[in-house]
């Protein structure tokens, strides 16, 4: 899938958004040997052959990981309030690779992250309705009435006075949608958790570790997908 230069360059991990379009501008690219200074050009990342002030940029191997993502800690590469972020979590072993989709700071449980931007752009389009699967509880009682009036696959595992414990699936990402479904009915979440995405679960994956997750494994969980190296 072709996207905007200064974005290839994002996910390729060489420079960050902004700093990939100042480059572009100032004659720093070359995308085929040719300068390129317009950051909507449009590339593939796998396939490109980018340069930056006339290095070759080294290729990084194929890699796809499957992260417990702790509370607390937010999914873009670079925070600028300073907040850690889960390539802080992860380290140097991060390099290279880029989530796909988020989960917000106080939301915790299954992010993927890749190298392969042609798979994590079929993975997070709504066309495509890739299952997600969350663990939530939110304060007080949610009645059977309740759950019929959120128009969302949704099922009650324990209530209480003092809260409610719900399993929660969508297909869709969007931002704060579990948060926004409670809020609908008057119920605050207090923890929300994602367990499975697609054909991948969570697990016993402890927060803050990671697991490597092979190409024949992705083909199982995202039947369809397209899967650009691997093992």
């Amino acid at each position: 899938m072709r996207v905007p230069l200064n974005r290839a360059l994002s996910k390729l991990g060489i420079l960050s958004r902004a700093q990939a379009t100042q480059a572009i501008r100032a004659g720093r690219v070359r995308v085929g040997g040719r300068i390129i200074d317009d950051p909507a050009h449009l590339v593939i990342p796998e396939r490109a052959r980018i340069a930056l002030d006339d290095a070759p940029q080294v290729r990084v191997a194929w890699r796809t990981i499957l992260f417990h993502k702790p509370r607390g800690v937010v999914t873009t590469r670079r925070d600028p309030e300073g907040r850690d972020t889960v390539f802080d979590v992860i380290g140097d072993a991060s390099r290279g690779l880029n989530a796909v989709g988020r989960l917000d700071r106080a939301t915790s449980g299954l992010l993927v992250l890749t190298t392969d931007t042609q798979l994590a752009n079929w993975i997070t389009d709504p066309e495509h309705g890739v299952p997600r699967v969350y663990v939530v509880t939110v304060r007080g009682r949610v009645a059977d009435a309740d759950l019929a009036s959120l128009g969302a696959a949704v099922a009650l595992r324990k209530a209480s006075g003092r809260e409610s414990h719900l399993i929660v699936q969508l297909s869709s990402g969007k931002n704060r949608e579990v948060r926004r479904l409670f809020e609908g009915i008057g119920r605050e979440v207090t923890r929300l958790k994602r367990v499975r995405f697609g054909g991948l679960e969570l697990g016993s994956l402890e927060p803050g570790r990671w697991r490597d997750v092979s190409a024949t494994e992705l083909r199982v969980a995202f039947p369809g997908a397209p899967i650009s190296g691997g093992p």
